[in-house]
């Protein structure tokens, strides 16, 4: 094995010697590294005279990977941004609503009706035996529990939630929540502490009325503007939900604007509400007369009725409409409205189709569901014009009424004793009619 392998190693050498030693190999080899070293310097000059673009090249390579590390970098940095704006969002929202509710609890009132009702207790007559089983069972008699009245107690028979509007106790609530006259209102204060409450006005047009304490010193909340509302936009009602549970805060948003209702109270009473707040704040029976705030903790309505059946669907009065009336009770002591003294309900496209009218607009002159609700107010300026049940206001004053524009917001914006111009539609012949505005009488 040796002597093959050095033999091996002799022949490498020999073989090496004889192809290095060769003058052909060394001509070849130079020859190669010749063409190679030209090769190289034309490439190296073509780079030179190219290396603007060259550069540019790998420039531009350089900087579209930088960009795309820059823009994840950006994407996880904007969603993080986004998560902590949103915290501080939520964070920031809620102590908007801690803070309006701190600052307007205090002069948000419960308002409890009381009333005196016949106290009834039992007794036993011994000359009121009978026998329930005649012949069957003769002589067997027992005395029936007979019931007597025993004097009077106060018992609460409703409830509902106001505002103080002034330093010397004049309250906002519903006319609904104080449209009795033979009970007494009494005012619990959030410190607990009860007042004897006076109905001062009630509002002949919307469910208002004013009431007053004895002081002064109240803590009384400012009134925002109603017509600035947004859909969308926060708001905290606060009240006597359910007549028990007395400062009830909800929070929700603004869920619609100038909406009409017809409001129902217990009694049987109805009554066309225009251009209400919508809101999913919580509104419960008892919260009726407490106030709508934004978060600024101004009032920007009152709140006033609430739909039945649903989930979160309350209404409130914008205050816009109430600041004249409590205007009006701070320098009048009452409230002054001017009103035409007629029931009513809007003419629209399906009621004009199932009733074969001709106008598929305006109102439409009608008695109420109770026999007490007449459609036109004997003695009212619209009895005294001549206007009848069934007769359709089309306008006032050239002011069309449609889903746009109700006759009770036209009619706010009047005077007592202005003379207004009607278009009345009475048995199919349109006529003009005049009317002198009067002074709403505190129903």
């Amino acid at each position: 094995m040796n002597i093959m392998g050095n033999m091996q190693e002799i022949n490498i050498i020999k073989f090496i010697k004889k192809v290095f030693g060769s003058k052909d190999f060394l001509a070849a080899f130079l020859t190669n590294l010749l063409s190679a070293v030209l090769v190289l310097l034309v490439v190296f000059g073509l780079a030179w005279q190219n290396r603007a673009q060259i550069f540019g090249y790998f420039a531009k390579e350089y900087l579209r990977k930088e960009q795309e590390k820059n823009f994840k970098n950006e994407d996880g940095a904007k969603a993080v941004t986004e998560r902590i704006l949103e915290k501080e969002t939520i964070f920031s929202q809620e102590h908007f609503v801690i803070d309006a509710v701190k600052k307007t609890n205090p002069a948000v009132v419960s308002i409890i009706i009381s009333k005196e009702v016949p106290k009834y207790e039992t007794y036993i007559d011994p000359n009121q035996q009978q026998n329930p089983f005649g012949d069957l069972f003769p002589g067997f008699y027992f005395n029936v529990p007979q019931y007597r009245q025993n004097g009077t107690e106060k018992k609460q028979v409703g409830g509902g939630s106001g505002f103080f509007v002034s330093s010397d106790g004049l309250i906002v609530t519903n006319k609904h929540v104080v449209d009795q006259k033979d009970v007494e209102y009494t005012v619990f204060t959030n410190d607990g502490k009860k007042h004897t409450a006076k109905v001062i006005a009630r509002d002949p047009v919307l469910d208002i009325a004013i009431i007053k304490v004895e002081g002064t010193g109240f803590p009384y909340l400012s009134l925002g503007n109603s017509d600035k509302l947004e859909i969308g936009q926060n708001v905290i009602a606060i009240g006597n939900a359910l007549g028990e549970f007395r400062n009830t805060v909800s929070v929700g948003v603004v869920s619609g604007l100038a909406r009409s209702i017809t409001a129902s109270s217990g009694s049987g009473t109805s009554e066309v509400l225009d251009h209400v707040i919508q809101t999913d704040a919580a509104i419960n029976p008892g919260n009726s007369g407490g106030p709508l705030l934004d978060l600024s903790g101004k009032v920007i309505g009152v709140n006033v009725a609430i739909a039945q059946g649903s989930q979160n669907i309350g209404f409130a009065l914008p205050i816009n409409s109430v600041k004249g009336a409590i205007e009006s009770v701070k320098t009048t002591g009452k409230i002054i409205r001017p009103y035409l003294g007629i029931r009513y309900v809007t003419v629209t496209a399906e009621m004009k189709d199932k009733n074969n009218l001709t106008v598929d607009y305006g109102v439409l002159i009608k008695a109420g569901a109770n026999t007490n609700e007449l459609a036109v107010i004997p003695g009212s300026p619209a009895d005294k014009a001549g206007i009848v049940e069934n007769d359709i206001i089309l306008q006032i004053d050239g002011v069309k009424l449609d889903e746009d524009t109700s006759l009770a917001s036209v009619i706010r914006g009047k005077s007592v004793g202005q003379i207004i111009k009607l278009k009345v539609l009475s048995k199919g012949v349109e006529k003009t009619l005049p009317v002198t505005l009067e002074v709403a009488k505190d129903n």
